[in-house]
Parts: C-alpha cells; sequence; structure tokens
C-alpha cells in the first residue's frame, strides 16, 4: 500500500512538473514570437510539436463542418498539426471556457481553447478581461492579404470590431452584410420598400407579412441597430454609435434612441402575427427562414452577402427570392476573425491554423463550397488571386455588389449592444411603462463592470 501511495505521488509530482513545464515553454514561445524574436519556421517547428489545435466555431452549418473537415483538416495535418474542429452551439461557451480557465489559474499552455471564430461582444469581452494572446495578425505571414494602413477608409474592419480596436489579437476570417430577400411571387419590384417608412407603407397595405428575429439575438440587435441609425434624431446615422458607453453616457444614448425605438413600437402590431393581437417574432434564423420560405412573409433579413444564392440553391428560399437594398445607407457590414485566448493550450498551432485560414487557397475555396465572403481584401492580391477570389463568389440576384457597396453602414460599439439588447427586452417585449431615458440608464447601470 505505501509502495502504491508512493508511486501515485511521484506520478503526481512528475505530471504537475510536466504541466509547469509546458505553461512556461508556451509562455517563453509566446513573449519571442511577440517580441518578433522567430522566423516563421520556428513556428511551425513549435506547432509540430504542439502536435494539434484545438478551434472552437459554431458548427451549425453543415456546408462549413464539411469544408472544415475535408480542406482544412488534411490542409493542417500536412503542417503537422491535428485540427481538433470543436463544434459550438454558440460562441459564448468558449469564451466562458477561457474565462472559466482562466479563473482556475490555467494559463498559456494549460488552458482548453486555441482559436475561436467569434467578433463583436465575445471579443470585447476577452479583451476588457485580457484573456487574448497579444498582437499577432500582422506577424502572420498572410497579413500581406490585408489592408493595415489606417488612412485608408477599407481597413477599419481590420482595425475595429464592433467599434473596438483589434489591435492584431484577432485577425480576419471572413466578411458579411446584413441583406434582406423579397419573395416575388409575393412582393413586385415596384413595391419594395427600401426605407423603414417604406416598410411601414407596405406593412399598412399588407399587415403581418414581415418579421424580424427576436433580440438578443444577434440577428435581432442587427435589425433594431439599423432602426436607430435611420432614425437618429441628428441625422448622422451610424456615426454616434461608434462611440462606447463610457463616453456616450446614459442620457445621451437615450436621446438617440428615442425616435427608433419609438418607431419599434408603431410597427409592431403590423409584424407577424398582430393582426390577431399575438406578435411573433422568430427565434432564430432558421424559424425566419421557414416563414419565409412558406410565405408567410414576404421579406427576411440576415447576415449573409450570398445568402439568397445558396439557400436558393439548397431549397432554403423560394426560387423566385431575390436580393434587396434595404434598409438604404444602413445595410451593416462586418467581419468576424480568429482569436488566440492568453492561455491557449497550443500557441504555435494556433498561429499556423490563423495564417492558414488567412490564405488565398484557403479563402476560395470557403467561398465556393461554403459561400461565406472573403475576410482577405481583394486589393491587395496578386491579379490571379483576386481573379480566383472573384471567380469563386456566388451570384447576386436583383441587386449588384456595387450596390451593396453603397449602402454599407458600421457596427455598432461592442459596449452598446447589450443595453440596447435590455432596452428592447423592457420597451418592446415587456411593454413597460417607464421612461426610455429610465429604461436605458437602468440598462447601463446593471450592465457596468
Amino acid at each position: 500500500m505505501l509502495l502504491r501511495r508512493h508511486f501515485l505521488f511521484v506520478a503526481s509530482l512528475l505530471a504537475s512538473t510536466t504541466a509547469v513545464m509546458a505553461d512556461e515553454a508556451a509562455a517563453g514561445f509566446r513573449a519571442q514570437f511577440l517580441a518578433g524574436n522567430l522566423s516563421w519556421d520556428d513556428v511551425l517547428t513549435q506547432a509540430r510539436s504542439e502536435g494539434a489545435v484545438q478551434f472552437f466555431y459554431w458548427g451549425g452549418d453543415d456546408n462549413l463542418n464539411v469544408w472544415m473537415d475535408s480542406v482544412v483538416a488534411p490542409a493542417m495535418a500536412a503542417l503537422g498539426v491535428t485540427l481538433v474542429a470543436n463544434r459550438i452551439t454558440a460562441t459564448k461557451d468558449a469564451v466562458d471556457l477561457v474565462i472559466a480557465d482562466a479563473a482556475a489559474g490555467r494559463t498559456i499552455g494549460d488552458g482548453s481553447v486555441d482559436a475561436i471564430w467569434l467578433n463583436g461582444e465575445n471579443f470585447y469581452t476577452l479583451k476588457q478581461q485580457d484573456l487574448l494572446f497579444g498582437s499577432f495578425a500582422r506577424a502572420l505571414p498572410n497579413a500581406v492579404n490585408f489592408e493595415w494602413e489606417a488612412a485608408d477608409a477599407r481597413s477599419q474592419l481590420n482595425l475595429r470590431d464592433f467599434g473596438t480596436l483589434t489591435d492584431g489579437a484577432e485577425v480576419p476570417w471572413s466578411g458579411e452584410q446584413y441583406v434582406c430577400a423579397a419573395n416575388r411571387a409575393q412582393l413586385p419590384v415596384a413595391q419594395t420598400p427600401h426605407t423603414f417608412e417604406d416598410l411601414r407603407a407596405y406593412l399598412e397595405a399588407n399587415p403581418g407579412k414581415f418579421a424580424y428575429i427576436k433580440p438578443p439575438h444577434y440577428l435581432g440587435n442587427t435589425f433594431v441597430q439599423q432602426v436607430l441609425y435611420a432614425f437618429n434624431p441628428d441625422g448622422t446615422g451610424a456615426e454616434p454609435f461608434q462611440q462606447a458607453i463610457a463616453d456616450l453616457g446614459a442620457a445621451e444614448l437615450a436621446r438617440l434612441v428615442a425616435p427608433g425605438f419609438a418607431y419599434l413600437k408603431q410597427i409592431e402590431p403590423l409584424l407577424l402575427g398582430g393582426p390577431q393581437g399575438a406578435v411573433r417574432y422568430p427565434e432564430d434564423a432558421a424559424a425566419a427562414e421557414g416563414l419565409f420560405r412558406n410565405s408567410e412573409i414576404h421579406i427576411n433579413c440576415g447576415f449573409g452577402l450570398y445568402a439568397v444564392a445558396t439557400k436558393r440553391a439548397n431549397g432554403s428560399y423560394p426560387q423566385t427570392a431575390e436580393e434587396i437594398i434595404f434598409p438604404a445607407g444602413n445595410m451593416i457590414k462586418n467581419k468576424n476573425y480568429l482569436a488566440i485566448p492568453a492561455n491557449a493550450p497550443n500557441p504555435a498551432a494556433a498561429l499556423v491554423l490563423a495564417n492558414y485560414m488567412s490564405s488565398v487557397d484557403a479563402q476560395v475555396t470557403k467561398l465556393d463550397l461554403v459561400g461565406y465572403p472573403a475576410g482577405i481584401d481583394p486589393w491587395t492580391l496578386e491579379l490571379a488571386d483576386a481573379a480566383a477570389l472573384a471567380a469563386a463568389a456566388p451570384a447576386h440576384f436583383g441587386v449588384t455588389q456595387d450596390e451593396l457597396d453603397a449602402n454599407i453602414a458600421p457596427d455598432t460599439n461592442a459596449s452598446l449592444v447589450d443595453v440596447i439588447e435590455a432596452t428592447w427586452l423592457e420597451y418592446i417585449e415587456r411593454g413597460s411603462r417607464l421612461p426610455l431615458e429610465e429604461i436605458v440608464a437602468n440598462a447601463v447601470a446593471k450592465l457596468a463592470p
């Protein structure tokens, strides 16, 4: 018995010592990489030593999952790294795991998550808690495929994520735009709404034939944000919503959002189910798509620059679906990113994954096989690579890429998103009779760190 206890003690001590050494090696690697003291060959060697990369991403798209298994995994294997694809239902789950690991004292080399597909509030949360690996993006060999020059307005989606400076702590992986589709079997071109006032007029003539996804789902939040931009009382659209809540203040935010929330209250009886006295807000994209496919609603909105093409192809949308310019001038466009947590167990392998995902080959096959827009910037590429990217893009129906580009707007600052969401839940869903100023102030106070 004593011998067994001694053996277990020694085994535990050895395991603990090995873990400490691994942590120290990972910490040393991070310091050397961020200091610019390692070549990319050094990174590849370290990645092969680590052997695997724990990648966490939303796994709700079958095409994406097939691409991960059939394209990304073999490419990583060729580099000596096993891709471990952790398919999650909500990005916040991976963020919470990183936070829990950190709270348990698990530092770099000892965490659970190497890389996460994220943007917006999830990136903001990790940055606020200092749980990111560091400024790695511009040190990747494939950083040349992005625009980093701040003087070029096209760089802003690489430099800011929902108004939060990325500081190189995440690398763009894909891009998206909030695009609405109309069913031309139900909604003729001549009656197509392009502004929110147009939408109200259309619903007055066709009550119940529109719905937006219920906040706090991000698609519902995005619709609400676009309404707030359009009804900004100063006529400055998205501009003030780029500020952090600490700079903007609750009173000023309440003033800015009041007309937009008044509009949302006004159209509620005209939304799906409203004429019957029971408004229905779809819970997610799948629910909204089903309503659109069955002609219960005539317009469906969501992120998906090429969604109409891909959904017409797979039967999720009717063949009469077309993209529309709505809301004109306020179609939110963003990028999503790959971030590496500060406590990544395999930091070199995470860097290798991020670099591969930033390659022309990865971006072209992702666009071709999944339909997700490129995260890299075409104007930075060689002509042949830019042509390959363009050739892989699905078709547009009803609009042109130039028209879509002419109507973009930025995302709301990440620190405002939860406040706006809480305000919608209180003012619209619960029908609170409190003054809007008080509702916003309460949300700000409750969500303060």
